[in-house]
């Protein structure tokens, strides 16, 4: 059971229903789940459902509880989010349990490292099946309540990230909070803040400057309600003491977004031998709150600063690019933003080296920027995946959110900059980002005819060699029942050059550009040459050639602009090569589809793109419904059976096959106008 969707409230309130959580308590108990823990998801999801609350991996809870054990014992535990994990739909197995003695035990030491307190808790989990417990394990151990939440809430941040955040805390909050000092997270953070808390035991929370917030009760709807009300004090406060500001509006129209996007790319992707290794750049048009950061007068400072929380720096670096072109006429945008990324893949380099002190062992991270900010058009993030871009973008706007806040309430400040490294380069943090190391990571693919046996096949191979999948079809992908949960699908007629351009826009508005494209649309038409009239050759040629020319000129383009390489990949035809009677439309449009690629291959290879193809035959479904098919068979006499393995080796050829070859063409770094017939055998198509 997960709760609905994220969603922003416009003023902090508890989401608590009784009729909700007796839900979560009824559910979860049927799982063999105890009332403690389903009252510790509920809440859970009620803080990660809100973004201002908590996002991607920040934030964490916990709740002590007692077990017993294989030998009949009742031994105390405290469950704990798990590293990493979405508090917006976690369940139980996101909450490792730890036997909640031998933690406290700890408390008697005065030092402690990473590893040994990993090690330590590991050692004492239930159930070590389960994922890492929070890096914050211990700071909720050590606090004696039965409920623990922990958030990273940008109204909290807003009023904290200042010079003088104890003052603001004691005028906000009063003494119902204590104020724990910023320390990285951890065993010596843990100890502040139990301290801390003892110091003054009738504190409801604890504020952790540059971090954010705890709060603690016996039970669930008190801990989370007590995080509203002080969440709800901070709003007030920065709502009543804002600074007006009058908003400059401006817009860059001098470049588009997609061309934008694919310059981003090309500056960003690195050279590993002889390929590239890419990233995704993901584009969000939020250019209100764009012109409110470019009309303040501080913003040059302010964006400089560093994060607004220190969990923030492993996703969007500690400092955003910044690119202003208003003032600039006669612009070269290529130039400029080569020049703007190289400067901060420099100024990074430093960072590094004058930081890595603090940490020996660390090694440099990319050098490229993660938030790229453009006044007058909008924010661009980039990723290893979409997954990790979105994210990126997410956690971007958040804590521009919170900036500007910060700085029309005060004056923002971050954590200094040997701590923003620390946590940076923090193994235990680093953790929590898993990297696939899937051959096309970070690549785009581009399928026409996606939505067709063959086209799916290509796409879900694409996919799982971690590809970016879009699917283009004139299909209405409303109207099928397969399985598109993870693609990204445009219903396109192939035959219009301007839907293809229209929407290769919104490819890279979304993902940065295109790597791969693969033109498999096509179209059987049965005519014998005696009776082909100009209309039936003009339809075939319409998408057995014109399509591909379309989908080659555009993508093409944005190759050449990305600088890259590229890939472009067509769905020929043993027609092309061994004519089949009856079958003069379509065979007319498959051999100039066939010249096309080699034609392509002579003027582009020389920017390292590569054009090549697959002849496949007699591939049963999507191109061969069993009408065709049918006719296909009794043109050559054959049944049906015996037409689809009639080759060589007297195997049926499948659609996965297919996929197989156009996976294989697009990792050959150095072939190019090559041709893989894939038909189980036909001499008389080869190619030797």
């Amino acid at each position: 059971m997960t709760l609905i969707q994220k969603k922003e409230s416009i003023n902090m309130k508890s989401k608590w229903n009784n009729k909700e959580a007796n839900s979560f308590i009824k559910k979860f108990r049927n799982k063999k789940v105890d009332r403690d823990l389903a009252l510790r998801i509920y809440t859970t999801q009620l803080l990660g459902n809100d973004p201002k609350v908590v996002l991607h991996g920040g934030g964490n809870t916990s709740v002590k509880s007692k077990f017993k054990t294989l030998l009949g014992n009742s031994t105390k535990i405290i469950y704990v989010k798990g590293s990493g994990k979405d508090m917006s739909n976690i369940e139980e197995d996101g909450f490792p349990s730890l036997e909640l003695n031998n933690l406290l035990e700890l408390e008697k030491l005065s030092k402690l490292n990473d590893f040994q307190m990993v090690n330590y808790q590991r050692k004492y989990m239930l159930d070590t099946s389960f994922p890492n417990a929070s890096v914050e394990t211990l700071l909720h151990a050590f606090l004696p309540h039965k409920y623990v939440d922990h958030s990273h809430s940008t109204a909290i941040l807003s009023i904290i990230d200042q010079p003088n955040p104890v003052n603001i805390c004691k005028k906000v909050f009063g003494d119902e909070v204590g104020i724990v000092p910023y320390i990285m997270p951890g065993f010596e953070l843990a100890k502040k803040a139990s301290e801390v808390f003892n110091k003054n035991k009738k504190v409801k929370g604890l504020i952790l400057l540059n971090h954010g917030i705890f709060t603690f009760a016996e039970d669930a709807k008190t801990s989370y309600e007590l995080m509203i009300k002080y969440i709800s004090k901070a709003e007030n406060e920065l709502k009543k003491n804002k600074k007006s500001l009058k908003i400059k509006k401006y817009t860059e129209n001098r470049i588009s977004v997609a061309d934008f996007s694919n310059l981003i790319r090309k500056n960003i992707a690195t050279k590993k031998g002889d390929d590239y290794e890419k990233k995704i750049v993901y584009f969000n048009n939020n250019n209100n709150l764009i012109n409110k950061i470019f009309s303040h007068k501080n913003h040059k400072s302010f964006l400089n600063q560093g994060p607004v929380t220190p969990d923030h720096v492993i996703r969007i670096k500690s400092k955003p690019l910044v690119l202003d072109f208003s003032n600039k006429k006669n612009i070269n945008f290529e130039n400029e933003i080569e020049k703007a990324i190289r400067n901060y893949q420099q100024t990074y380099s430093k960072y590094f080296l004058r930081n890595k002190k603090y940490n020996k062992n660390a090694n440099i991270l990319d050098l490229s920027p993660r938030i790229i900010i453009v006044k007058g058009m909008g924010i661009f993030s980039t990723g290893s995946s979409f997954k990790d871009a979105k994210i990126a973008m997410d956690v971007g706007l958040n804590s521009l959110s919170v900036i500007l806040d910060a700085a029309n309430y005060g004056t923002y400040k971050s954590i200094p900059e040997k701590e923003i490294f620390r946590m940076e380069y923090w193994p235990l943090e680093l953790a929590k980002i898993k990297t696939s190391t899937k051959r096309l990571l970070g690549n785009v693919v581009v399928i026409t005819g996606g939505l067709g046996t063959i086209g799916y096949s290509i796409g879900n191979k694409f996919k799982n060699e971690g590809a970016e999948v879009v699917l283009l079809d004139i299909k209405n992908p409303k109207n099928t029942d397969l399985n598109l949960k993870d693609f990204t699908v445009f219903q396109c007629d192939v035959k219009n050059k301007n839907q293809i351009t229209n929407i290769f826009n919104k490819i890279s508005e979304k993902f940065g550009g295109i790597d791969v494209c693969i033109s498999n649309a096509g179209f059987g038409i049965q005519r014998n040459l005696e009776d082909l009239d100009k209309k039936t050759l003009d339809k075939s040629l319409d998408v057995n050639f014109f399509a591909h020319h379309y989908i080659s000129q555009l993508s093409v383009d944005i190759f050449k602009r990305q600088n890259t390489g590229g890939s472009l990949l067509y769905n020929l035809s043993k027609q092309a090569i061994n004519p089949g009677s009856g079958f003069a439309a379509y065979g007319l449009g498959k051999a100039a589809s066939f010249f096309l690629m080699k034609q392509n291959a002579v003027e582009f290879s020389k920017f390292g793109i590569r054009f090549n193809g697959v002849n496949a035959d007699r591939i049963e479904g999507g191109f061969f419904p069993p009408k065709l098919l049918k006719a296909r068979a009794k043109s050559r006499g054959l049944t049906v059976q015996e037409y689809l393995s009639g080759n060589m080796l007297k195997k049926a050829v499948t659609a996965d096959d297919v996929a197989q070859a156009f996976y294989h063409l697009s990792v050959s770094l150095k072939t190019t106008a090559c041709i893989i017939t894939v038909d189980g055998g036909n001499i008389e198509a080869s190619l030797r």
